[in-house]
């Protein structure tokens, strides 16, 4: 069966299309041999194959002119005017810059050469033609279609969902963007809240493996970047949508005994507007979604081994409820051609309920040891005001960016637990507040070159998160009653970045260097049984360099070196325990520091009529990696799992991405990833709730992964999309996750003369996702099943006007 499965994995087609091509502006200026400017001069370009006239323009009276809407190719620039001799250039279209300064041209009695210019393009498909990134739309994703931008993301070629959190090739240290900036939404310097934000609002998802020196420095896997839909066509337009759905159909494991139900038949629904009513010199944009959830969002059976012989057997139940509101709003104001002004408000609120039950029975589950059910009311505020001023110089493609951001985060969770035990019932509670405070200003200059362009700017950063966290012990509790306390979360971050970029017919070069100062304060509660106020600073400058080589028109070979660093956020070292799970228990570390990753890979790409073909190899070497070490202190049986510098670590690896159209019917998509991770021998001490010293072997494993999908258009402007995922085993911290693999099927149909469209999707379809992992630590080992929901079915509606 398994050789069938990873058959059907290593054959069966995969597609995700690619953004479409943005076109590429030329511009220019026309004198004579006296430095006079000429309006009026004839521009002309022709098709170096056959000199068939494609598009013209005239200088304006400054003699400057711009061509736009160019596309890769060969092709004659031609400049004349009565009275002078035409300039006739050959002229190609590369694949690098958006906008080009072609520079001055003279016009007199003699003919002057001018050298051969190469003129940026963008990708057709899914790879950029740099090989920096890949770009994703979602509107033909068929069988993520209604469901959250978390599960549309695990179709993503070298994407991948573990815990809830993405991976790119293996590595879940990712900085998450929405429309190029960090989010309280998705986590400044982490990821948070992505399977909440409605993939219905999201045009489409970048992912950046090799990031410039222009974006923030943190995220050593690399930055997934979240754009949302705007419409900037004239008058009122827009689009309404709703989606629903049911999951969790049947039960997939049934319940240990003595509690509380499984979420069954669980409900999902998706308003959604988006509204854009541009006119002259103002255009103003709403988008408002809804989602409502239901999910058996955890349903994890485990047995714990101790070193003396004990055996626990448990099982984890989550049953949680979902709200998740967002409007986003705004208004882009244009004076003149030169000047534009964008102000944007972005409102959020997530409400989650959890209740959940975990009981603990001993080795032959003849005897209930405890009980422990729980009930955790969270509410998330977010509030983001965005102004933003962008100057166009005279010369198209040269610009001047100053924005300034706020956004205002509210983490305000309760957590209610009674625990049964066979002799007494005691009643815990905690109660936390955390206010998240972000200002950021940021300069960003662009000059276009002759050959390239040249980028610039500043940064600066001031963050806070002041912490409460209050304990009312119930009965005989077994939890920390120095739980509690506060704590006070500083953080400032000025950066400057210079980025230049070169292009001839065959080489291409990108070198840049960011600046960066970091300086981190966190002051605790003075009487915490643990720690005490600590903090770290650090200036470090972080470069980055391409290099790429056009071998033909077809064929194109790049090379990336770049410095990235993961911070410590304020989740990971806040001090208080979070009791997920009453035995196994997560605590934060103030003495974390950053982790530093020097990554070096070389790409390939070959396209050709219907198809292309690309690859990469890459390695990267990681200092003072951070991960979450678990322990348990002699004579107990509780876990705690505290994030540590656990010293050097490695990861090596390539990805294969084919695309093909086959037929006008058909076409297909394979995505392959194999990497091996590796982690040094290191040894630590957890210092919470008492000093307890561990050190791990080394661990490498080498992992693999596979993406594939088929498109078939259907009659009847109607599409199916088929698409199969299979995860090879791999490495977790003290441990190792099993295989797992999974199908989706959706359907999509325009209707009402394509202005309406129905879906029908399911995902997960044979409820094969079924995660298990085995954890080692000092003295135990831990084996889990988590029979989680997974398989969703969705039918929904959308309407353009």
């Amino acid at each position: 069966m398994h050789r069938i499965i990873i058959f059907l994995i290593l054959f069966l087609p995969f597609l995700v299309n690619g953004q479409n091509s943005t076109a590429i502006t030329a511009s220019g200026i026309v004198k004579d041999t006296k430095k006079v400017s000429l309006p009026y001069a004839n521009i002309v370009l022709k098709a170096q194959k056959d000199s068939v006239f494609l598009t013209g323009t005239v200088t304006d009276e400054e003699g400057r002119f711009t061509l736009s809407g160019l596309k890769s190719g060969n092709y004659f620039l031609e400049i004349s005017m009565v009275g002078f001799v035409t300039i006739k250039q050959p002229l190609t279209v590369g694949a690098l810059s958006p906008f080009l300064d072609l520079g001055l041209f003279e016009l007199s009695g003699d003919t002057r050469a001018l050298n051969e210019v190469n003129i940026t393009g963008t990708p057709e498909d899914g790879v950029s033609s740099k090989l920096d990134k890949k770009v994703f739309t979602l509107a033909n994703n068929a069988t993520q279609t209604g469901g959250s931008v978390l599960q549309a993301m695990q179709n993503l070629p070298g994407v991948t969902i573990q815990d809830g959190k993405v991976q790119l090739r293996g590595n879940h240290n990712v900085a998450v963007l929405i429309d190029g900036k960090q989010n309280a939404v998705t986590g400044f310097g982490s990821q948070t809240g992505l399977d909440n934000i409605p993939a219905s609002a999201i045009e489409r998802i970048e992912i950046i493996n090799n990031p410039s020196a222009k974006y923030d420095a943190n995220g050593n896997a690399g930055i997934i970047n979240i754009i949302y839909k705007k419409n900037r066509q004239e008058g009122l337009n827009g689009k309404i949508g709703l989606s629903s759905g049911l999951g969790a159909l049947w039960i997939r494991k049934e319940n240990l005994p003595g509690i509380r139900p499984q979420y069954q038949a669980t409900p999902k629904l998706n308003p959604s507007v988006s509204l854009n009513y541009r006119k002259n010199k103002v255009n103003t944009f709403l988008q408002g979604d809804w989602l409502y959830t239901q999910t058996l969002n955890r349903n994890d059976f485990a047995q714990r081994s101790y070193d003396d012989g004990t055996v626990i057997n448990q099982q984890v139940k989550r049953n949680r409820t979902t709200t998740f509101s967002t409007i986003k709003t705004g208004v882009d104001w244009n004076p003149d051609d030169q000047n534009a002004f964008t102000v944007s408000v972005y409102l959020n609120r997530e409400k989650i309920i959890d209740k959940g039950d975990i009981p603990y029975f001993n080795n032959d589950f003849s005897v209930r040891n405890r009980l422990w059910q729980f009930l955790e009311d969270e509410v998330k505020y977010t509030a983001t005001g965005a102004a933003l001023y962008q100057h166009k110089f005279k010369q198209p493609g040269h610009l001047l960016n100053a924005s300034f951001n706020y956004t205002f985060h509210r983490e305000d969770e309760k957590y209610f637990f009674t625990n049964i035990m066979p002799s007494f019932t005691g009643e815990d509670a905690f109660k936390l507040l955390s206010d998240e405070h972000v200002a950021d200003f940021n300069l960003d200059y662009t000059k276009p070159l002759k050959h390239g362009r040249l980028e610039g700017g500043v940064k600066f950063r001031r963050r806070t998160i002041p912490t409460d966290m209050q304990f009312f012990p119930g009965l005989n509790s077994p939890l920390d009653v120095n739980a509690g306390g506060w704590a006070d979360y500083k953080e400032t971050i000025p950066a400057v970045y210079g980025n230049y970029v070169f292009e001839s017919s065959r080489f291409e070069l990108e070198a840049g260097l960011r600046f960066e100062y970091v300086k981190v304060n966190y002051d605790v509660n003075p009487n915490h049984n643990t720690y005490t106020s600590d903090g770290y600073d650090y200036t470090r400058p972080f470069p980055n360099l391409r290099l790429g080589y056009k071998l033909n028109d077809k064929n194109k070979i790049s090379m990336f070196y770049n410095e990235r660093v993961d911070r410590p956020n304020e989740v990971d070292i806040r001090i208080f325990p979070k009791y997920d799970e009453p035995e196994v228990i997560k605590v934060g570390n103030p003495t974390l520091r950053p982790q530093f990753t020097k990554s070096i890979e070389l790409g390939h790409k070959l396209t050709w009529t219907k198809g292309s073909v690309y690859s990469a190899v890459y390695h990267k070497m990681v200092d003072a990696t951070i991960s979450r070490i678990a322990t348990v202190v002699p004579g107990n049986t509780l876990i705690y799992n505290i994030f540590q510098n656990a010293g050097k670590s490695r990861n090596t690896g390539g990805e294969l991405t084919y695309h093909q159209e086959l037929a006008v019917w058909f076409s297909f998509n394979v995505s392959t990833a194999v990497y091996k991770n590796t982690i040094d021998v290191f040894t630590i001490t957890n210092k919470y709730p008492v000093p307890t010293r561990y050190t791990m072997p080394r661990e490498s494993i080498t992992s693999w992964n596979s993406k594939l999908n088929a498109m078939f258009k259907l009659p009847g402007k109607a599409n199916l999309q088929v698409s199969a995922i299979y995860l090879a085993p791999d490495i977790i911290p003290q441990g190792k996750i099993g295989s797992r693999f999974s199908a989706d099927m959706g359907l999509k149909k325009q209707i009402q003369k394509g202005k309406g469209e129905l879906f029908l999707n399911g995902t997960d379809l044979f409820n094969t996702l079924s995660p298990k992992k085995k954890v080692r630590g000092n003295g135990f080992t831990l084996i889990s099943t988590d029979y989680l929901e997974t398989q969703v079915f969705r039918l929904g509606y959308s309407y353009k006007f």
